[in-house]
């Protein structure tokens, strides 16, 4: 039940954890990032600093003007909207190998989704909210890649959907690069109930795509179901799809188990079901009865380790550890 992981690579927003560039020269702390310093190939960027900005410089917003967004320098009166977007263009287009990226939040130029929209560059209200310069050539460049910003991964759940997905791209990456038929087939088969949890459709698709019953070349191939993959897991799998799974995994146990052994993984199940633990629970004795039967054909599946267990945390209280409240 170890799993060797590749080591992701990752365009982080430079301003997070790596360099004092933010606007009014900060830099921002997240422990997530720190954290993810031990695991993963960094490669940190600031458009704004990249486009000539200095810091501290003139912040910048963005401005709906004539239908169309620009993004300026209120205090300056400058319009670098040109400019990032060549920049996006030419550092995204020497990212042959990168598996996802953490943007910093709200920001004009590498927000995503909350970045505030003014009428004009002087002070008021906002008029909407839309996606950073930068960050919008992200999304166009890298469709279905792992995109996600800072503030969104405090979010526990959303954290662990990202890091899944940034985990699996990171080892199909290893296929991509090979162009190997035999390792597309192994990659399929080892992920086969991470994507039946995600999405059991698109499983199916991508399991008759791995078949190539029309002979595609190896190459189109790998690229079909590259695409197929980032499309299952766009999504974080719902409760019930992962309860599913569970009990289909816990079928290859069904007659070497004793009636207390399946009430109990049964009672964990349903405790996961209704929200009371979480799906640690079932899935741990899972493991442990892959470890003790030597069931070769859960032993490699990535649903039981998406990523690896020291990136998992719990609240300080769930761990026993922190503050004592008893002195």
């Amino acid at each position: 039940m170890v799993r060797k992981f590749i080591t992701p690579v990752v365009v982080v927003s430079r301003c997070i954890e790596f360099d004092p560039c933010r606007w009014n020269g900060d830099m921002i702390t997240s422990h997530i990032v720190a954290r993810l310093k031990e695991f993963v190939d960094f490669i940190p960027v600031c458009p704004e600093v990249e486009v000539g900005l200095g810091v501290p410089r003139d912040t910048l917003r963005i401005v709906q003007s004539e239908g169309a967004e620009h993004l300026v320098q209120p205090a300056t009166g400058r319009d670098i909207s040109d400019e990032m977007a060549r920049f996006a263009g030419s550092f995204l287009g020497t990212l042959f190998h990168v598996d996802g990226f953490i943007l910093k939040n709200k920001s004009p130029s590498c927000g995503m989704k909350e970045v505030r929209v003014y009428a004009g560059p002087d002070r008021g209200g906002s008029i909407g909210k839309t996606d950073g310069f930068f960050a919008r050539s992200v999304l166009e460049m890298f469709p279905g890649i792992p995109v996600e910003d800072e503030g969104r991964l405090r979010n526990m759940r959303i954290r662990d959907h990202f890091l899944t997905r940034l985990y699996t791209f990171s080892e199909f990456r290893t296929v991509r690069e090979s162009g190997s038929t035999d390792a597309l087939i192994r990659f399929h088969s080892e992920n086969k109930l991470l994507l039946l949890a995600h999405n059991q459709r698109r499983e199916q698709e991508m399991g008759r795509t791995v078949a190539n019953h029309d002979r595609i070349a190896p190459t189109l191939l790998v690229k079909r179901y590259g695409e197929q993959l980032a499309g299952a897991l766009a999504t974080a799998p719902r409760y019930t799809a992962n309860v599913n799974v569970l009990l289909h995994a816990s079928g290859y146990f069904r007659d070497r188990l004793t009636h207390e052994e399946k009430a109990f993984f049964l009672d964990a199940v349903e405790k996961y079901r209704e929200g009371r633990v979480s799906i640690c629970a079932p899935k741990n004795i899972l493991k442990s009865w892959i470890v003790r039967f030597g069931e070769e054909r859960l032993d490699h599946q990535t649903f039981f380790a998406p990523y690896p267990d020291r990136l998992m945390e719990l609240d300080p209280a769930d761990r026993d550890r922190g503050r004592d409240l008893w002195t």
